[in-house]
């Protein structure tokens, strides 16, 4: 006896991804893209606010918009979407997410190429993963952003870890910059030594941090100071002059900082 498959739905309140199929002069068709294409419908009451002259202003087909489920009758697989109930960051947050997936997917991929991981083990390993991360792709990004080190609790083999690795250096982590001059002299014979071995103790160079400092010409250095937040970056910054301001004043010294740029930028620390 043959029985009718059960397809999977999404549940009421969620935002999706879909491609518009048909417009008609009532509404539009979709596929829903993460639900392996099931139609929906969008009503034309459910596009814009107010009197619609033309639909395609809004909507045309083969696009990919994203919209917010609204109904689902499970019985008889019947999906009713809305456009005008999408809020900004429901759009942008979603669009980040299947991004995200993609880039997770190609990712993963090479993984199960390079590990030749069969159907199974490939399942197995996404559900593992699946435990701990929301996203597949938050694997990715912790390693990027923490280092390989992070994911050790996962039990992984270490080729496959090794993988995962090499994936997560392609990812740029934004971050954000803040510099400044210092300038700095002790009176003393050994003083430009003395001073070189300060500020190479305060250096940082993390997987999410990092502090660099250059000489530029007597008495000045500059430093860098790079974080995932300006916040952070500030609690590093500060915390490190007042070790180098402590150190050359019981040195009776000369300590002097000034401000320059901040930014934000996307390449990895």
């Amino acid at each position: 006896m043959m029985t009718a498959e059960v397809r999977r739905l999404p549940e009421e309140g969620e935002i999706v991804l879909v491609t518009i199929k048909e417009v008609t002069g009532h509404g539009a068709y979709i596929t829903l893209d993460e639900y392996d294409e099931t139609i929906g419908f969008l009503h034309i009451s459910e596009i814009a606010t107010g009197w619609i002259r033309n639909i395609e202003r809004y909507i045309r087909p083969k696009q990919k918009t994203v919209l917010k489920v609204i109904r689902v009758n499970k019985s008889r697989a019947e999906v009713d979407l809305s456009l005008k109930q999408v809020n900004g960051d429901e759009r942008k947050s979603k669009l980040i997410e299947v991004k995200k997936n993609e880039k997770a997917s190609a990712f993963m991929d090479i993984v199960r190429k390079k590990a030749n991981l069969s159907d199974s083990e490939m399942t197995s390993l996404e559900d593992e993963i699946l435990e701990k991360f929301d996203l597949v792709y938050d694997l990715f990004e912790t390693v990027s952003r923490k280092g390989i080190e992070s994911i050790r609790s996962l039990g992984l083999s270490e080729e496959i870890m090794n993988l995962i690795e090499i994936e997560s250096n392609k990812i740029q982590i934004p971050h954000v910059e803040i510099m400044g001059i210092l300038e700095i002299s002790l009176n003393k014979e050994d003083g430009i030594e003395r001073i070189k071995n300060l500020l190479g103790s305060v250096e940082i160079s993390k997987a999410n941090t990092a502090i660099s400092i250059t000489y530029i010409s007597a008495p000045k250095y500059r430093m860098v100071v790079k974080a995932d937040n300006f916040k952070s970056a500030e609690k590093i910054m500060n915390n490190a002059l007042e070790k180098i301001k402590s150190a050359i004043n019981q040195e009776k010294g000369n300590f002097e900082f000034r401000r320059d740029q901040s930014r934000k930028v996307h390449s990895q620390i």
